[in-house]
């Protein structure tokens, strides 16, 4: 028997032509510690994706989402992720971050190259596999307004 995939709802927030990102603690028990990779997490059970999304948003970064749209969903057999997109209508230093061990605004470039420097860090960090397909997409799709 099978277990069940997580459900989890993240978020592209863009802003000009960058694409925030959060480094992941670097603590083993978590998927790709240490890895650039989306904001947002897991869903509870009694919400919808779209709920949890601007909740991990809040809890996270203390960013209200705008509205947003859906971007798609990408599912292997651990996790179920439900990917959203928005703006970013503030500047990096405006947000809090309650999650995480850095955060940064990463060009297509630097999401290209599938690495980005981390200040806290001080060392240049990977970004996640999933999270770089789900960001390529996006920025071939340029599905924003």
């Amino acid at each position: 028997m099978s277990n069940q995939p997580v459900h989890v709802a993240i978020a592209i927030l863009y802003q000009q032509d960058k694409f925030l990102m959060q480094l992941r603690d670097n603590i083993p028990n978590i998927l790709y510690p240490g890895y650039w990779g989306l904001f947002g997490g897991h869903i509870e059970p009694s919400e919808t994706p779209e709920v949890a999304v601007k909740r991990e948003i809040l809890e996270e970064i203390t960013y209200v989402l705008p509205p947003f749209l859906e971007f798609g969903c990408y599912c292997d057999e651990k996790v179920v992720r439900h990917v959203f997109h928005a703006p970013l209508l503030v500047e990096l230093n405006q947000l809090v971050l309650n999650e995480g061990w850095d955060m940064g605004l990463l060009t297509a470039e630097d999401i290209n190259q599938g690495k980005f420097y981390s200040h806290n860090a001080k060392e240049v960090r990977p970004i996640g596999p999933v999270h770089q397909r789900i960001m390529l997409d996006f920025i071939e799709k340029g599905s924003r307004e």
